[in-house]
C-alpha cells in the first residue's frame, strides 16, 4: 500500500539509539492507547510506514493478554507465610521495647513445636510395635437339662399318634465369655465390648465316643477369612446321662506365636513367643557368648548347644530365619475338661474358668487419636494467622511513621527522591527504556525525532481507526480484491 499520509516525512531520519518502535508515551489526550507489550516492534527494529496496527498472531478478543482470568468476588489469594514474617525488626524492638517479650513468647514457641514434634514421631515409632497388655477372659460354661413330651421339640403328644407318652430328655451346652477388669473379679461393663470368638482360632468340643458315636462325638468351628464373630458357642444333644466332654481352645495370637523346640526353648528361656522376639533372644545370646566371628561378622560360630540344635557348625546370619522354621509349633491349646450334669426336670448349672489373654493396649488408640486430630492444629493454624496479620500491621504503621518522619525533617529533598523513584518504578512497570532523569528536561522534547514519533503515533491511530469504520460499513479494502 502507497503512504499517503501527508506530512509524513520522507526517508530515514536518524533516531536515539535507547527508542524502537514506537516513541515513548507522550500526555497528547486522555485517550492515547496504553503501552502493551505487543506494541512495540519485533526484533528492535524501526516500524516502516504504511503499517496498520500491530497484531499479536490471535484472533480478535481471543488475546489472552487482555481476557485476565476471572475470579469470584472476594477471593483473595492466600500469600505464602513464612517463619521469618513473625519477627519483629530490631529498629522497631528499640521504639518498643514492650515487644522483647513477644520475641520471648516466639523463642519459647519454636522450642515447644521442636518438642512436640519429637514426641510425635516417638508415638509413630511405638505405634510400629505390637503394643499388647494381658487380661483375664472369664469363660462361662453352661449345661441345661430339660425333657421334651412326645419325642419332639415343643411340640405336646396327642392320643391319635401314641396311647403311652414318652419323655426325652436333652442338653444343651453353652461356652460364653467376658473380659474382667483389672483388679476386679466381676466382669467390666465400661470396657468395649469384643466378641467371645475373636480371642480364638479354633473351638473343639469332644463328646464321649461310646455315647455319641465316632462321626458326631466331634464339634469343630475354625476361623476363616470370612467368619462371623459371635458371642458363645451352643451344643445340643439328646440324652439322660452324663456325658464327659474335652473342650479345646486355640488363641488367635496377633501377631503369631510359636511354640519353641524344647532345646531351643530352654536355651533362650523361652516357651512361646512371636518371630521377632525369639530372634532378638538369639542375637542377644550370641553377643553375649561372643560368637560372631571378627573377621567375617555375617558369620556365627555355633557353640556346643547351637551345634545341637542347629546341626552345623557356622551359618550366616540371613540363615537363622531358615534354620528356625523347623523348631517353630503351634502353641499348645487350651484344653477344659467338663462334665454336662444330667438330671431330671429341668436344670441349670454353671461354672467359669479364668485364662490369660492379650489385647490391644488402650494407650494404642490414644495415641491413634492424638497423631489423627486436626482440631488442635486448626486452631493453632487460626491462631497463626491472626499473629502474621498482626505483625504486617505492624510493619505497615512502622513504614507510614518513617515515610512521615522523612517528609518532616526534608520536604523539599523527600519529594525529589520520592519522584525519582516513582519515574523509576514506572519504566519498570511499562517496560520502558531509557534515562527518567533526562526526560524530565524540557530539552529532551526538543530533538529532532520527536517529530517523526509524533507522525508515527498519529498515523497509526488513523489506520487503527479507518480499520474499525471499515469493518463496522462492511467495505472491502482496494488489496484484497
Amino acid at each position: 500500500m502507497v503512504n499517503n499520509y501527508p506530512g509524513y516525512p520522507q526517508g530515514q531520519p536518524r533516531m536515539p539509539p535507547h527508542v524502537t518502535g514506537t516513541p515513548p508515551r507522550m500526555p497528547f489526550h486522555q485517550d492515547s492507547p496504553r503501552r502493551t507489550p505487543n506494541s512495540r516492534s519485533r526484533g528492535g527494529g524501526r516500524s516502516t510506514g504504511g503499517g496498520g496496527p500491530p497484531t499479536s498472531g490471535y484472533p480478535v478478543g481471543m488475546n489472552p493478554m487482555s481476557h485476565p482470568v476471572q475470579r469470584p468476588p472476594g477471593h483473595k489469594p492466600k500469600p505464602k507465610r513464612k517463619a521469618s514474617d513473625l519477627v519483629i525488626s530490631q529498629k522497631l524492638r528499640e521504639l518498643v521495647p514492650e515487644s522483647q517479650a513477644y520475641m520471648d513468647l516466639l523463642s519459647f514457641e519454636r522450642k515447644l513445636d521442636a518438642t512436640i514434634i519429637r514426641k510425635r514421631l516417638d508415638i509413630q515409632e511405638v505405634l510400629k510395635k505390637p503394643m499388647k497388655t494381658k487380661r483375664k477372659l472369664r469363660i462361662f460354661i453352661t449345661n441345661t437339662t430339660y425333657t421334651n413330651q412326645g419325642g419332639k421339640d415343643n411340640m405336646p403328644s396327642t392320643a391319635t399318634s401314641t396311647n403311652s407318652e414318652e419323655c426325652q430328655t436333652t442338653w444343651e451346652l453353652k461356652i460364653e465369655g467376658r473380659l474382667l477388669d483389672e483388679g476386679q473379679s466381676k466382669p467390666d461393663s465400661r470396657a468395649p465390648k469384643r466378641k467371645f470368638s475373636s480371642f480364638f482360632k479354633s473351638l473343639i468340643i469332644e463328646l464321649d465316643k461310646e455315647m455319641y458315636g465316632p462321626d458326631s462325638n466331634f464339634v469343630e468351628w475354625h476361623r476363616s477369612p470370612t467368619t462371623q464373630e459371635t458371642d458363645g458357642f451352643q451344643v445340643k444333644r439328646p440324652g439322660d446321662k452324663p456325658v464327659k466332654c474335652t473342650i479345646n481352645l486355640q488363641l488367635d495370637h496377633q501377631p503369631q506365636q510359636f511354640k519353641l523346640d524344647a532345646r531351643l526353648g530352654r536355651l533362650l528361656g523361652i516357651h512361646t513367643g512371636t518371630r521377632p522376639s525369639i530372634v532378638a533372644a538369639l542375637w542377644q545370646y550370641i553377643k553375649r557368648n561372643k560368637l560372631q566371628d571378627p573377621v567375617l561378622r555375617d558369620q556365627i560360630r555355633c557353640d556346643e548347644y547351637l551345634q545341637s540344635i542347629f546341626n552345623c557348625q557356622a551359618l550366616k546370619f540371613s540363615d537363622i530365619p531358615f534354620k528356625l522354621n523347623p523348631l517353630f509349633m503351634q502353641p499348645e491349646p487350651i484344653v477344659i475338661e467338663h462334665m454336662v450334669a444330667v438330671e431330671p426336670g429341668e436344670t441349670k448349672s454353671v461354672t467359669h474358668w479364668d485364662i490369660s489373654v492379650e489385647i490391644d493396649d488402650s494407650l494404642k488408640q490414644q495415641m491413634n487419636s492424638f497423631l489423627m486430630s486436626t482440631v488442635t492444629q486448626q486452631e493453632v493454624m487460626s491462631l497463626d494467622t491472626k499473629i502474621y496479620e498482626t505483625v504486617d500491621s505492624i510493619n505497615a504503621l512502622k513504614t507510614k511513621r518513617e515515610f512521615m518522619l522523612a517528609f518532616a525533617s526534608d520536604p523539599y529533598g523527600f519529594i525529589n527522591k520520592w519522584l525519582i523513584s516513582q519515574s523509576r518504578d514506572l519504566k519498570v512497570m511499562l517496560n520502558l527504556e531509557g534515562d527518567p532523569e533526562e526526560e524530565r528536561q524540557v530539552d529532551f522534547y526538543q530533538k529532532e525525532w520527536i517529530k517523526e514519533g509524533v507522525c508515527r503515533y498519529f498515523y497509526a491511530k488513523v489506520q487503527q481507526r479507518r480499520a474499525e469504520l471499515e469493518k463496522d460499513l462492511g467495505v472491502r479494502q482496494l488489496g484484497s480484491q
